[in-house]
């Protein structure tokens, strides 16, 4: 029988998968069986912290903005000037308030006077 010469498709797909894995170390770089299990769970791993990561960051800042505000007597704690918050309407999201919390203090100072100002009118009354 003749010898029969195998297409360069494999070899393709091969190099195709070698290339994703180039930035691997030792046999999950080189080995094709290898290559295949990492990419899976790589990218597996990839899907998954996409949803951790949200998670992270939200109470990264939460820890953010219960921090300053405790520390300098902003306010009583977060869940109080968040759900203050949300009745006085003034929308701003975790990301933002974590921010002015950091960067422009005086502005969360702002913010708070603003909350308790109808308060302290409503306890008087």
């Amino acid at each position: 029988m003749t010898r029969i010469k195998r297409g360069y498709i494999a070899r393709r797909r091969r190099t195709k998968i070698r290339l994703f894995a180039s930035s691997f170390r030792g046999a999950h770089s080189r080995l094709t069986r290898t290559i295949t299990q990492q990419k899976i769970r790589a990218l597996f791993s990839a899907y998954r912290d996409r949803g951790r990561q949200k998670r992270d960051f939200r109470r990264l800042w939460i820890t953010r903005i219960n921090a300053v505000i405790r520390g300098n007597n902003i306010y009583y704690n977060y869940n109080r000037l968040i759900h203050n918050l949300y009745k006085k309407q003034l929308l701003l999201n975790r990301k933002i308030l974590a921010q002015i919390a950091i960067l422009h203090i005086n502005f969360l100072y702002m913010i708070s006077n603003e909350i308790l100002k109808d308060y302290k009118i409503n306890d008087f009354q």
